[in-house]
Parts: structure tokens; C-alpha cells; sequence
């Protein structure tokens, strides 16, 4: 599922006033850390993550191996956050950043 720009648009709109949600350190992709970015997809579908890194290419490759893993995919990526989205088979209304936003 590939997002249009306006979609991107929007929803980087709504990430703007976010916290990162996941902070990837040098460990890179534990199962802990893979089990709550799950956890954290489920529940918010829009999260911003933070990847403490200071090579530009291995914060890129610990992004695209977080999204290869879980599904999601990148809205945006600045420095060393990254914005991802995945949609919830049954989102809540009270945590999901897209329907909160929505009302």
C-alpha cells in the first residue's frame, strides 16, 4: 500500500505534535523492541520513532528493517525520527492518533 501525497500530507500534519513512541538503540531490532512496536502500531496506527544513531545510512536501514518487520510504512523521515503508519484490523477510538484526530 503505497501513500499519496496527500495522504502523507495529512498525516504528517497529525504526527507533528507527537512524541517518539520507540527508541531504537544500538541494539537495533530485538524482539522486545519488535513486540512493543507492535503493540504500539496496534493501538496508535501513526507513531514517530527515534533512532539513536549517528550514521545516516544505519538510521535508514534500522527504519526500513522496522518496517519490513511489522508492516508499516514510512510517512516521513527527519534526522533521527521517522514517522510510521500501520492500520489496526480493529482500531480503538480512544488511542489511535487517525481517529482521534478525525473527531
Amino acid at each position: 500500500m503505497s501513500l499519496s501525497p496527500e495522504q502523507r500530507r495529512e498525516y504528517r500534519a497529525i504526527a507533528h505534535n507527537l512524541k517518539p513512541v520507540i527508541i531504537v538503540g544500538d541494539k537495533g531490532l530485538t524482539d522486545n523492541l519488535q513486540e512493543e512496536l507492535e503493540r504500539a502500531l496496534n493501538d496508535h496506527e501513526l507513531i514517530k520513532i527515534k533512532v539513536a544513531s549517528q550514521d545516516r545510512e544505519a538510521r535508514q536501514e534500522a527504519v526500513s528493517a522496522l518496517c519490513a518487520a511489522t508492516g508499516a510504512e514510512v510517512v516521513q523521515s527527519i534526522g533521527k525520527i521517522a514517522v510510521i503508519m500501520r492500520r489496526a484490523k480493529k482500531p480503538n477510538p480512544k488511542l489511535s492518533n487517525l481517529l482521534r484526530h478525525k473527531n
